[in-house]
């Protein structure tokens, strides 16, 4: 019989359906924190971010399905076995982390920070010239599932948008209206009046922005970061915010991360800081398409077509 070791918060619901397509499965289920290197020992299929540190003693693991679109620290080589599935969330935070990106570039442009600065010390007081989406340029740097999402919500709103990946793509998406890779940004830099992160977190993503990229960018320009915290250089960044080198940033994610209390990017100016909140479970339609990623790719599975399995992880790109 196939063991299931399932770590997502599943409620009944999520319970009824998996272990209806798996029927002659065992499932159990605990909490992450509560998981023992004893309870990987059988385990065939995994569903949630089990600690990679436990994994190698997970000898007989066939597949781990994560909750999160983030592989890259199940991708280090010895965590999982060679011949071990490895599939992700991808498609479940598009919603989520776009919104999010949305947000900040409106709260950004229309200086909600300042007027959120004032209320909260009681002062009526106008905060000067705005700008919109609506013709301006936005640089996505990541335009996988998430990028696309915001990318054709701002395109929809009338922005010129740049879409920028490691490799180059053969047609032009719907969401874009310019496709380079990454060796174009010093190219590109200069023309966005947004530019915004959602890129893997990969070693070769690090510092991706830093003090010579944020002096490409125009003064007026804004920086918005929902990909991961290291790649962008946040000394550098608080730097450049505290000199006028740009406008403003927000960011859902930093490095390091937590943001340490006594952080300089706490009291940047225009810096709009969030702890890590664009995805995670906050909006219920996220989990619920992870458990339909989970359902489908273990329909799959147990169907032998594990080639047909979706979100799976190359993991020497890391995701």
């Amino acid at each position: 019989m196939t063991k299931i070791l399932v770590t997502m918060p599943f409620n009944e619901k999520h319970k009824k359906y998996i272990e209806e397509v798996g029927k002659n499965c065992s499932f159990t289920y605990k909490k992450n924190s509560e998981v023992r290197e004893e309870d990987l020992k059988d385990t065939d299929i995994i569903f949630g971010n089990v600690s990679p540190k436990l994994l190698p003693k997970a000898e007989k693991l066939q597949w781990i399905q994560l909750n999160s679109a983030g592989a890259a620290e199940f991708c280090t080589p010895g965590v999982l076995k060679e011949d071990t599935i490895l599939t992700n969330a991808s498609g479940a935070y598009d919603i989520s982390v776009s919104d999010w990106m949305l947000t900040a570039t409106y709260m950004l442009a229309r200086k909600m920070d300042l007027y959120m600065d004032n209320q909260r010390k009681h002062v009526w007081q106008e905060m000067g010239s705005v700008c919109t989406v609506t013709g301006s340029t936005v640089l996505v740097l990541g335009l996988g599932n998430i990028g696309k999402c915001y990318a054709a919500k701002v395109k929809a709103l009338g922005a010129y948008v740049i879409g920028v990946t490691k490799h180059q793509h053969k047609e032009i998406p719907a969401c874009a209206d310019e496709m380079h890779t990454m060796e174009k940004l010093p190219e590109l830099l200069p023309r966005a009046d947004f530019v915004v992160m959602v890129l893997p977190g990969t070693e070769e993503n690090k510092y991706v922005i830093g003090t010579r990229e944020l002096k490409l960018m125009k003064p007026t320009a804004y920086l918005i970061n929902a990909g991961r915290g290291n790649a962008v250089n946040n000394m550098e960044l608080n730097q450049a915010l505290r000199e006028g080198v740009i406008a403003g940033a927000a960011l859902d994610v930093t490095d390091p991360e937590p943001l340490p209390a006594d952080h300089p990017l706490w009291d940047a100016p225009r810096c709009i800081v969030c702890p890590h909140i664009s995805g995670k479970f906050y909006l219920a339609e996220t989990f619920e398409r992870i458990v339909r990623i989970t359902g489908e790719n273990l329909e799959k599975y147990l169907a032998g077509d594990k080639k047909d399995m979706i979100n799976q992880v190359k993991r020497e790109l890391g995701y």
